[in-house]
This record gives C-alpha cells, sequence and structure tokens, in this order.
C-alpha cells in the first residue's frame, strides 16, 4: 500500500470488507484522500459471494427487471455471483426468461463503449444492471448508460462495491459502502484538491485495477 495507514471496515459479514489506505491519490479526473482496494472482492470468490449478496438484498421484493448485468472495470466475478443469486427461487425477480446474461463491454482506442453483433441480443431489448467497481465522478457509469440505451437496451439500475452519490444520470445507485464509512473523505477534481493547495504530494495514481506508487 502507498501509506502505512491501512484498515479494514466490516459490513454485517464476516467475509466482506473494505481496505482502505490514507493519503493523497490521483485518478484521470479527481484526487481522493482515501485509496480503496477491491482486488480480492473482485477476485476472491468468497468476497466476490459476500458483495453480489449483498448488492441483491438492495434489489430483493421490488419490481426492479434484471435481464442482463453490464460489468465494468473487471467485475466478472461479482457479476456472475450476482446472476447467481438474482436467479434463486427466493428471490423476487420478475424477469420473464428466469436467467441473467453477464457480459462485459468493449473499450475503443477512444475511450467508446462497444458490443459485437453476437453480445448486442444480450442488450437489445434486455433491462440491464450496470455494475461498476465505484461511482465517484460518474464518467464511466454514464458512458454505460449511452451505450446500453444506444444499443436499444434499458437501464434498470447502477450497482457498485462504494458510491460518492446515490444517483448518476438519473439512475439510482445502490453500493455497498459510501462515504459515511470514511471519515473526512472527500473525492475532487485536481483543481480543488485540499492536498494540493497545502501542497502535499502525491503518493500514488489509482485506477479500477490498482495503484501505481510515485
Amino acid at each position: 500500500m502507498p501509506t502505512t495507514e491501512v484498515f479494514k471496515i466490516k459490513t454485517r459479514r464476516n467475509n466482506l470488507y473494505l481496505r482502505v489506505a490514507k493519503g493523497h491519490f490521483a485518478t484521470s479526473y479527481t484526487h481522493s484522500n482515501y485509496y480503496i482496494d477491491v482486488a480480492a472482492q473482485k477476485s476472491r470468490f468468497s468476497e466476490a459471494k459476500a458483495v453480489a449478496q449483498e448488492l441483491c438484498a438492495l434489489y430483493n421484493y421490488n419490481t426492479t427487471i434484471i435481464d442482463t448485468i453490464l460489468c465494468l472495470d473487471g467485475m466478472e466475478v461479482i457479476g456472475a455471483c450476482l446472476a447467481n443469486e438474482l436467479t434463486k427461487n427466493s428471490f423476487a425477480n420478475i424477469n420473464a426468461h428466469q436467467t441473467v446474461y453477464v457480459v462485459s463491454p468493449e473499450i475503443t482506442s477512444g475511450s467508446q463503449i462497444l458490443f459485437r453483433d453476437n453480445i448486442v441480443p444480450m442488450i437489445q431489448g434486455k433491462h440491464v444492471l450496470i455494475l461498476a467497481v465505484s461511482v465517484a465522478s460518474g464518467s464511466t457509469a454514464k458512458a454505460a448508460i449511452e451505450a446500453v440505451k444506444y444499443y436499444g437496451g434499458e437501464v434498470s439500475g447502477i450497482a457498485s462495491i462504494f458510491a460518492t452519490a446515490s444517483e448518476c444520470g438519473d439512475y439510482h445507485v445502490n453500493s455497498v459502502f459510501n462515504p459515511k464509512d470514511l471519515d473526512g473523505y472527500f473525492s475532487c477534481p485536481p483543481h480543488e484538491c485540499p492536498l494540493c493547495k497545502e501542497k502535499n504530494k502525491i503518493d500514488a495514481l489509482v485506477n479500477c485495477y490498482g495503484y501505481s506508487k510515485l
């Protein structure tokens, strides 16, 4: 980790917690005082399953239709676990097909989201849940929303491990964790960053895949 102050935040599930470190971190669009490490949740089956169960509980017993889960940021393992939870007999899903597609987008060199012809039927005419690691600036989620609509799908909502907002692009965001779980958390444009104004150096560059120390 970039700093020595590393800690874990637990939920009511014994095998689900958030690993975070405090410092000065930069993404392509924002600066933040926390680095949130979700590598284990995305890769370790027991933790991916726990995340999926937490998210599934947020959609249980409502009228949300989910035909397809669109996995962003390497969320395929969690997406598969969530699809499994959504298709269990105990889940009140009004999905007409009693199954859920789990797909990933293709990102072009211009950062556009593309679906090949054989994937389009899994989006077109389907109710699509967008699954992301986090929703902070919302730029990636908004691009996914536009892509789903372009290919003829209907967005059912947005789900993530961590989110700083309850809405993105007029759609509700459900998340396992939010800024209330992190004391003093901030995420802002670089020119508004209080750590930069205090001339504190950046500890690491971060994205959905991990961090690179400076």
